[in-house]
């Protein structure tokens, strides 16, 4: 099977097969040969920053010498994106050993009345077979949804768990309020592993602190005073940490957005609690200062970035951040129908220096109507909607009208993933 042949089967998925228990993708990574217990497991789950603090701790983790496998979702652009070891993206030729390893292993176990994979457990397993085969020493996992249910919440025994911060998002499976969903994110605690977890208030906090507390799990909270943040430049964000442990290290994350300070100390937490009076500070530092997590307030041309906000917390967030900046601004938006995309407009329009709304739609059968957003958006501002019925549009559109503002895009990930491919082309008219 060719590589082309395994992504159109992975994406064809979701088409027919329904959700799994864990003892599903137990039995399917036993039967794969996966030896969960040859690797200490990194566990994050969590509404936003996911990606983020796996990539400080990846990044930590090969600094600290070790060999590191990196499980994340969704990709942007390639699949390959979702499955690195070491460092580096798997190869066309390794994803598709992967896929054909797990495709044999599904179709044996089928044939038994097995019933088929998810498309996110099809390429999680895929993930640990190939962490296998490397016999990496240390498998940092991203969550998919939730984290009770998650495929990934199969690993019996990590190292260390990790909850990001928690906000309303997948409401549809995950619960109504916030507390629900946190205790939803918090069901990947396990009995004896220690759980760290960024302050988000009390009551998520405590849903947080109850979990651990029944399966008898040390839990640790990163509490919003543990640092400081001493510089923001156009490029970087310098801060400090108040424990001892760390000394008066200035450490120095690439990007401005000070919610991945928070990311960082989370990921510095990991690795104190792995090893603790053994770990390399000065290679973690510069570990930290080196990390570029594609989407996420990523400036891919000068003064045009793309985000991946794509809930109401993600977007108030990057309010947060940008509003601080005397900058002229455009920012172009589209959204999924099962996001709040209403309330996230609603930030929108209230963020200053806003000259030009661009909205589009997204390829994707759940899409909000481009119509509907330009509605949504005309009702809540006075300010220019610029209607583009394609990303390519959009994109070409903003490049051509850029001028002398900065350019922001976000709304969903799917779009983050779409214009980072079409600038990738290389040419404003990318796609047409």
């Amino acid at each position: 099977m060719t590589y082309k042949q395994a992504v159109e089967y992975i994406l064809d998925i979701p088409r027919f097969t329904t959700k799994n228990g864990l003892g599903h993708t137990r039995e399917l990574l036993e039967t794969l040969g996966v030896e969960e217990e040859r690797m200490k497991v990194v566990h994050v789950a969590g509404t936003n920053g996911k990606g983020s603090v796996c990539a400080y701790v990846d990044a930590m983790l090969r600094a600290q010498g070790k060999s590191v496998g990196l499980f994340t979702s969704p990709h942007l652009v390639r699949m390959n994106e979702r499955i690195v070891i070491g460092g580096r993206q798997v190869s066309d030729g390794e994803f598709t050993e992967a896929f054909e390893t797990v495709y044999q292993k599904v179709g044996e176990m089928e044939r038994q009345g097995f019933s088929h994979p998810t498309f996110f457990e099809f390429v999680f397993c895929m993930a640990m077979v190939s962490f296998s085969r490397a016999e990496v020493e240390y498998v940092v996992l991203e969550t998919g949804l939730g984290g009770r249910l998650d495929a990934t919440n199969a690993v019996s025994r990590p190292a260390c768990c990790v909850i990001t911060s928690i906000g309303r998002d997948h409401m549809r499976w995950l619960g109504d309020t916030v507390e629900e969903i946190a205790a939803e994110k918090a069901g990947i605690a396990k009995a004896g592993v220690p759980v760290v977890y960024m302050e988000n208030g009390a009551g998520s906090d405590g849903i947080i602190e109850e979990k651990a507390s029944e399966v008898g799990a040390p839990c640790k909270k990163i509490e919003k005073r543990a640092f400081k943040i001493l510089e923001t430049s156009e490029k970087h964000i310098a801060f400090s940490l108040v424990s001892q442990y760390y000394g008066g290290i200035t450490w120095r994350l690439a990007g401005v957005a000070p919610y991945q300070v928070e990311n960082a100390c989370l990921a510095l937490e990991v690795m104190r609690s792995l090893f603790g009076g053994g770990g390399r500070l000065p290679a973690w530092r510069h570990a930290l200062a080196d990390v570029k997590w594609p989407g996420r307030m990523e400036e891919v041309r000068p003064r045009l970035y793309v985000d991946g906000a794509h809930n109401v917390s993600a977007v108030e967030r990057f309010v947060e951040t940008v509003s601080a900046r005397e900058e002229r601004r455009m920012v172009l938006f589209s959204a999924v129908s099962d996001k709040e995309y209403k309330e996230m407009i609603a930030c929108l329009c209230a963020l200053p220096g806003v000259d030009c709304f661009v909205v589009t739609q997204l390829e994707d059968e759940r899409a909000v109507d481009v119509r509907e957003l330009e509605k949504v958006f005309r009702k809540l501002t006075g300010r220019p909607v610029v209607v583009k019925t394609s990303p390519c549009q959009a994109w070409d559109y903003v490049l051509e009208n850029q001028g002398n503002r900065t350019v922001y895009c976000l709304g969903s990930l799917y779009l983050a993933g779409m214009l980072k491919k079409m600038d990738g082309d290389g040419s404003v008219l990318a796609g047409r």
